[in-house]
């Protein structure tokens, strides 16, 4: 999942050089949505073909109740539409040094709202080890140049997503534990969809459609398949088994990954404070896995 995430903000950007960014997003979330509900209706009408643990991933036999339904609804508005919105928008104004790290703030956030739910109990260390992490995080934001590359309207969107990100990584976790990981990710996002392509169909009008280039159309089917349905799915897995807050810790390691695809595909500079960062970030992450997270209502199989 942190190879998928970290890869794909440089793949999006190379794709923005020929295409709105709300354009690429619409057309990037209606192949992923429809990727989901093909998969969801295809394993419900044949499920003997799933063994084992692979089984509860993509189906589960219990009905979706109207309560259901409209937490669905809620999930798909914060954590599809609103979310996607804020991070499409928020990538294509700052670097993607940034926007990673400013994503990296999730387990923070998550952890704060967790806590104060009184879903999980933290424990110090992971305290100390997401406060590690933060202070990677702006070490290397820190570096970024006062102009240019980096752009406050960006970083105040990626908090955006960060925040909308929290809040659907939380509210998941009752449904997770009826139904399938596949079945909650592609329900709420086909709902998102349906609500994010209003706001985006001025930005469909205006693309020049006979520009995109392949390579352009190559990373927009690539990030819907894996950055979407693959990634959204092993988040959502591990959210069921291991807890929001400990699942979380991994969004850490996805800005190293991010930053040195960027230095490599996009030039980006790797200075000594950003390797710094880099480097209190991965031992944040391994405080933090240290100090596990302990949930106060234990998850159902």
């Amino acid at each position: 999942m942190t190879l998928i995430w970290g890869t794909n903000f440089s793949i999006v950007k190379t794709a923005l050089v020929v295409m709105d960014a709300q354009a690429f997003n619409a057309v990037r979330m209606v192949i992923a949505s429809a990727l989901f509900l093909i998969v969801i209706v295809a394993v419900r009408r044949r499920p003997q073909v799933l063994r084992g643990s692979m089984a509860s991933i993509f189906f589960t036999p219990e009905p979706i109740t109207r309560r259901d339904w409209i937490a669905l609804g809620g999930l798909g508005l914060i954590g599809h539409a609103a979310y996607q919105y804020f991070f499409i928008g928020g990538l294509a104004r700052t670097s993607v040094a940034n926007s990673s790290l400013m994503l990296a703030a999730t387990p923070v956030v998550i952890a704060l709202i967790s806590a104060g739910l009184g879903h999980e109990r933290i424990s110090r260390l992971h305290w100390l080890g997401a406060g590690l992490s933060m202070a990677g995080i702006y070490l290397v934001v820190a570096q970024a140049p006062p102009s240019g590359d980096s752009s406050l309207t960006g970083d105040l969107m990626m908090l955006g997503a960060v925040i909308c990100w929290a809040i659907y990584t939380l509210g998941t976790r009752q449904l997770m534990l009826r139904h399938s990981p596949v079945g909650v990710t592609g329900f709420s996002m086909g709902i998102g969809t349906l609500l994010y392509i209003p706001l985006t169909i001025p930005h469909l009008l205006r693309t020049d459609w006979a520009r995109v280039t392949p390579a352009a159309w190559t990373a927009l089917v690539y990030s819907a398949i894996f950055a979407l349905c693959v990634a959204y799915t092993i988040w959502y897995m591990a959210v069921r088994e291991i807890g929001s807050a400990r699942t979380s810790v991994y969004s850490n390691v996805v800005p190293i990954v991010a930053m040195l695809t960027a230095v490599v595909f996009l030039g980006e500079r790797m200075t000594a404070g950003r390797v710094a960062g880099a480097a209190a970030v991965l031992v944040g992450v391994a405080l933090t896995r240290a100090g596990k997270a302990a949930p106060l209502v234990p998850p159902q199989d």
